[in-house]
């Protein structure tokens, strides 16, 4: 786009503007509403405060027209103000006092499961699916969704980061339609990484992190009916007075009740950034759970096999050759020449090429100990460094041994090491079991700088009890489900080792055109039991 200006150097006559004016209708129906017009001479806009309290933020209108709907139940008096803005900042301020009644009460069952008619506190259902996910308004028929998508927490997700599951939301019945509500977190807020921490004064930390902020103080609750037609919804929204929120700040302080019983409470809230507007789901339980107990991890220290890529053999390994890369659309294809893989220098290189080979645009390697060695419970580990390049995608795994018999993800798969050029330095691991393959939700990622320049440790602990993943000895993510079945539990037999680096496809996503073909350079990998 080229625009042009032309300079008028002069100074505008400024006029305070005049003759302001504001007028309310009133609902006489109980429904809380009011419409507002407010009028003046030399006017850019009006900034309207409705009288909820002397810290609300004001609503701007170029016309001078606007409605609102008070929510506080009752009859109520509320002192409303507008201010007329004119060029350079210039204003007039016109004040009106108006009566407002609310007709709108909450069923007793639903106070009596809120506050025990009392006070009752309230805790993160940390240990089922989806006590935290988010969604769209609506669906793709244009339909109101009140289903979370687009992200599902898995169970205990979040017990690794922190303060979120420290939490105890309290909600009080103070009599006469009063209510109060209160957030402890021991000053610490779990805050999402998204700009909205501007407006709690908080920096951003750049990632879902906890970050010192104390929330603490008692806020009065306002009940309402809600008009958004989600079902299943009890139809009763709730405000927390003062930038009052339930624990994950999402910068809104309104949210609707979609169902309550005795021991349960879900709600959601609408995130709105920059005019973008999400539905978040947050579940809560008034029984406090425990987490599952995370137990210290055996030592495993006997050496029962290893490949130092010190011979210029690769004859503990099997090459598995082909396209697709097992149903992710990878780009490359496997080979097993040595152009793609070979010992050097100590080293197990693995080499993506850019390539027509076999129907592919690239060329890779990924080698097995299927029918050479596997492994029940032990410690395994690789020291390594990683490529880099945007479509590289190199793994550490293993996968049941009696994969050919059942198929996956019933024979089950230990990711350990995992990277995306794509997101440099970040590592994942993840398990798929039948319970939660694909896209799994068992799954955690650390950003650990300097993978591609630097040589890092990369370890799985796999006991009976849990399996843990490390880096460079410290622990970063174990999984333990609290139910143990074959669904969520296939390892309880044989796995084999699997190196590989694909480029692109489902998770390695676009490849960088100007791609250099490095390597993914393998010290060792070893076994103990």
């Amino acid at each position: 786009m080229v625009s042009c200006q032309e300079d008028e150097k002069f100074i505008d006559k400024i006029n305070v503007p005049s003759n302001l004016k504001l007028v309310s209708t009133v609902a006489a129906d109980g429904s809380g509403q009011v419409n507002f017009e407010a009028s003046a001479s030399d006017v850019l806009n009006y900034h309207f405060y409705f009288g909820n309290s002397d810290t609300e933020e004001a609503v701007v209108s170029q016309s001078g027209r606007i409605s609102y709907t008070y929510r506080k139940t009752g009859v109520n008096n509320y002192k409303v103000k507008v201010i007329a803005y004119g060029i350079g900042g210039v204003e007039s301020i016109a004040f009106e006092e108006i009566e407002v009644r609310v007709d709108f009460k909450v069923s007793p069952s639903i106070i009596k499961f809120l506050t025990n008619n009392s006070s009752k506190n309230w805790y993160w259902k940390k240990q089922v699916l989806g006590h935290l996910g988010v969604g769209p308004l609506t669906d793709n028929n244009g339909n109101t969704s009140s289903t979370p998508s687009f992200y599902t927490a898995a169970p205990n997700e979040k017990q690794n980061e922190g303060c979120l599951y420290d939490d105890v939301i309290t909600f009080t019945d103070k009599g006469n339609g009063l209510y109060g509500f209160r957030l402890q977190n021991n000053g610490n807020t779990f805050f999402h990484n998204e700009e909205i921490l501007d407006a709690l004064g908080v920096p951003n930390p750049g990632q879902d992190a906890c970050y010192d902020f104390d929330a603490g103080a008692e806020r009065e609750v306002t009940l309402s009916p809600t008009s958004s037609g989600v079902n299943p919804s009890t139809g009763i929204g709730m405000e927390l007075g003062n930038k009052g929120f339930m624990s994950y700040f999402l910068n809104s302080s309104i949210y609707e009740i979609m169902s309550i019983t005795d021991e349960e409470l879900v709600v959601r809230v609408i995130q709105d950034i920059n005019g973008n507007k999400l539905a978040w789901y947050q579940i809560f339980t008034s029984v406090q759970e425990s987490l599952p107990t995370v137990t210290v991890d055996p030592n495993y220290t006997n050496l029962v096999w290893a490949d130092e890529f010190t011979e210029n053999s690769l004859a503990k390994w099997n090459f598995d050759t082909g396209s697709g890369g097992w149903g992710n659309q990878e780009l490359q294809y496997y080979t097993d020449r040595a152009d793609n893989a070979f010992v050097a220098g100590g080293f197990l290189n693995i080499k993506a090429k850019k390539e027509a080979f076999g129907g592919a645009e690239y060329t890779s390697a990924r080698l097995k100990t299927q029918g050479k060695f596997d492994f029940t419970y032990g410690k395994i580990e690789m020291r390594a460094k990683l490529p880099e390049g945007k479509g590289t995608w190199p793994a550490f795994w293993t996968l049941g041994s009696n994969f050919p018999a059942v198929g996956w993800p019933t024979c089950g798969e230990i990711d350990i090491m995992e990277h995306v050029g794509n997101d440099q330095n970040t590592i994942h691991n993840t398990l798929h079991t039948l319970s939660s393959s694909g896209n799994s939700i068992n799954t955690f990622k650390k950003k650990i700088e300097g993978v591609s320049s630097q040589f890092h440790v990369y370890a799985a602990i796999w006991s009976e009890n849990q399996i843990s993943f490390y880096i460079d000895g410290d622990r970063i993510y174990t999984y333990k489900p609290v139910i143990k079945n074959a669904n969520t539990w296939p390892y309880v037999q044989d796995q084999f080792i699997i190196l590989n680096c694909a480029m692109g496809g489902t998770f390695g996503g676009a490849i960088d055109p100007t791609f250099k073909e490095p390597v993914y350079q393998i010290d060792y990998v070893r076994v103990y039991k």
